[in-house]
């Protein structure tokens, strides 16, 4: 197994991830873990992840230094390779503007860690530190102009790089860590998806027992895939509701009530939209608007509850990304934002949560529901948040603004689907934005709203690319929304990278 330190990176989780997808089991520990505990499960590797802190700063976070004696391979990334630069002897330098996004880098060495990896490659940086000279005994093997890229003492079995192997960005990074994985540490392939679905539903089972849990049922992938792992596990105990919270994309509420019939769960629709409007009103900061949402959807799924027999656990879709961006898991991760089935949740309520996609990303809950026989109308949806339209109207949410999102969005959906590349990109949709803009239509003088379109591509949500729309299909899009949308009078497109942005606006 692969041990990975969590030093506060959102890309933590995707490196165990990416072990996993090797076939080679991997586990999350907190930077500060214990040698004894360390040993105790006997890794073949240890990675030390990215984090947000600089190594510079005096109470920057640090493992035991009795790690680098166990004798065990060592991969610092990122904050990893700075913390292994300081700590053997190194110099850092603080640079005035930190690196993001993509950049080059060239091989200087060819070493174990870099067989089969070309001279020139692009990378993922995400740095503010940089290293002016490595430890003693150390050498470079990459760089990215006057940057130390990749450094390592093959001795001492320490590696280390500056960009992102794990994320989907850079070129041959699964090489680098499947060198590392297999070459190095001398691991062995013996994990798989089918056991995890055996693992959890063996969980689920022991955990509920012969009481009731109820399911939060959206539709969309992630929610679809707990619940039937859940009913495998507890069957006709699991009773599951779809919330209509106002606030679903033009009439999601039916189509998608009608389309969960063909898994034969125990469905019950219920509509308080009225409940979760009244309480938004006026609210603009997206924090409250999702706290708010969080907490109607409890209020709900309690008042459920109580018309049920023995209900004591709430099943929810729960995703890695939701839980890295909202709290900590395993480690210090950085919060960015709170996400309802996260974040948004109350201190305090009488349901206990089973979330067996927690420590998963959305494609590999798309390869589980392969393995559970769903069909494909379910897993090939683009991800829609659970907070809904909600943080795509930037601003005061009312049934007006709803409405013209909602006409907006369907109309960037269907033109997508009919250029064919709903399937093919990760997610695209409308953003209502809170000014106007001066327009002429009909020779006359108008007022009206903003649309932003939003389209990406990504593997996992944790990064994530603009997608060159063809500028016929944007034309096409545009020229609908300002035609058919009362109330819009200009479209723009947003052509941000996550990082530094996010994909959704709040």
């Amino acid at each position: 197994m692969i041990i990975v330190l969590d030093f506060g990176s959102q890309y933590t989780q995707l490196i165990a991830r990416k072990i996993r997808e090797l076939g080679v089991y991997c586990e999350i520990a907190p930077y500060n873990i214990k040698v004894s505990k360390i040993k105790e499960k006997k890794p073949s590797g240890i990675i030390l992840s990215g984090g947000p802190q600089s190594v510079l700063s005096p109470n920057s976070p640090k493992c035991e230094m009795e790690i680098f004696n166990l004798g065990i391979p060592i991969f610092g990334i990122c904050y990893g390779m700075q913390l292994i630069t300081k700590i053997f002897g190194g110099i850092l330098k603080s640079k005035e503007h930190r690196e993001y996004g993509l950049k080059y880098i060239k091989v200087e060495k060819k070493t174990i860690i870099l067989n089969e990896i070309p001279e020139i490659n692009k990378v993922w940086m995400s740095h503010g530190d940089h290293i002016e000279k490595v430890p003693p005994n150390f050498e470079i093997t990459a760089t990215s102009g006057n940057i130390v890229a990749m450094m390592e003492n093959p001795e001492k079995k320490i590696y280390a790089t500056q960009f992102h192997p794990e994320v989907h960005h850079t070129e041959n990074g699964i090489k680098i860590l499947e060198n590392f994985v297999f070459k190095i540490a001398k691991s062995k392939k013996d994990w798989n998806y089918s056991s995890f679905v055996k693992k959890k539903i063996d969980e689920i089972s022991q955990k509920i027992k012969d009481k009731t849990a109820i399911c939060a049922l959206s539709g969309g992938v992630d929610s679809t895939v707990a619940a039937v792992i859940v009913h495998k596990a507890i069957g006709k105990n699991l009773k599951c509701i779809f919330v209509n919270n106002g606030l679903l994309r033009k009439n999601e509420f039916e189509n998608v009530l009608k389309k969960l019939e063909q898994l034969k769960l125990n469905v019950k629709g219920v509509d308080a939209s009225k409940k979760f409007l009244e309480d938004l009103r006026g609210i603009t900061d997206p924090e409250r608007k999702r706290k708010i949402i969080g907490k109607d959807f409890i209020e709900i799924f309690e008042e459920e509850s109580k018309k049920l027999k023995n209900v004591e656990f709430l099943v929810q879709g729960t995703l890695y990304p939701d839980v890295i961006e909202s709290v900590s898991v395993v480690g210090p991760s950085a919060t960015i934002k709170s996400h309802h089935n996260v974040g948004g949740l109350p201190e305090k309520m009488n349901l206990k949560l089973i979330e067996p996609l927690r420590e998963l990303f959305k494609d590999e809950v798309r390869k589980i529901g392969k393995e559970l026989n769903i069909p494909d109308s379910f897993l090939n949806r683009q991800p829609f948040p659970g907070p809904g339209l909600g943080i795509r109207i930037v601003g005061e949410i009312t049934e007006e603004r709803i409405e013209i999102l909602q006409n907006a969005d369907d109309i960037v959906i269907e033109e997508i689907k009919k250029y064919g590349l709903y399937e093919k990109i990760w997610q695209s949709f409308a953003v209502l934005l809170p000014i106007k803009t001066v327009g002429v239509m009909g020779d006359e003088r108008s007022y009206e709203n903003v649309i932003a379109i939003r389209a990406v591509e990504s593997v996992d949500g944790m990064t994530a690319d603009w997608v060159k729309l063809d500028y016929s299909l944007l034309s096409k899009i545009s020229s609908r929304i300002v035609n058919e949308v009362k109330g819009v009078n200009r479209v723009v497109y947003d052509i941000s990278t996550k990082p530094p942005a996010t994909i959704e606006w709040e």
